[in-house]
């Protein structure tokens, strides 16, 4: 096994405790790092933002939580996916088992993911997440994919 694999199971362990560290929070406790991250996103990027009330900021922030949290899905699975589909980054493998097999790990992760989230207080495991977390787990594969291409060809 060669180093630069190694290192891609490592971070793809990593990776995979991070977000399983992340769905172990409550639903109180998601929810106010969604609009925490909704906070920011208005300071960044709504001109005057900071002279709202707080009230007008937690609404503004309300409004963008459903989008925050389903971007932050397809975030964290696309790297998921770009790293499983490192583990498995060798020209002499067929297509299947550089991006098939990456795309089943992640997406079964996701599954996986989204069930243990059913025992969370707060919490619900969602079928349209496990889709939308596999789409990004697809997307990441097919990001590592364009890399080696990229890299190859030097």
């Amino acid at each position: 096994m060669t180093l630069r694999r190694k290192i891609f199971i490592v971070f793809t362990l990593i990776w995979m405790a991070f977000i399983f560290s992340f769905s172990s929070r409550s639903g109180n406790v998601s929810s106010r790092d969604s609009n925490h991250v909704g906070i920011i996103i208005g300071e960044v990027f709504i001109p005057g933002f900071e002279q709202w009330n707080d009230t007008k900021q937690d609404d503004f922030a309300d409004a963008i939580d459903h989008p925050i949290r389903k971007t932050a899905h397809a975030m964290e699975y696309a790297v998921l996916g770009l790293l499983t589909a490192g583990i498995f980054a060798d020209e002499r493998k067929s297509w299947k088992w550089r991006m098939v097999l990456p795309w089943l790990i992640a997406a079964g992760y996701a599954a996986t993911d989204e069930f243990h989230q059913l025992f969370v207080p707060g919490r619900s495991g969602q079928i349209s997440d496990v889709l939308l977390d596999s789409a990004g787990a697809l997307a990441g594969v097919w990001i590592m994919t364009g890399l080696e291409k990229i890299r190859k060809k030097r």
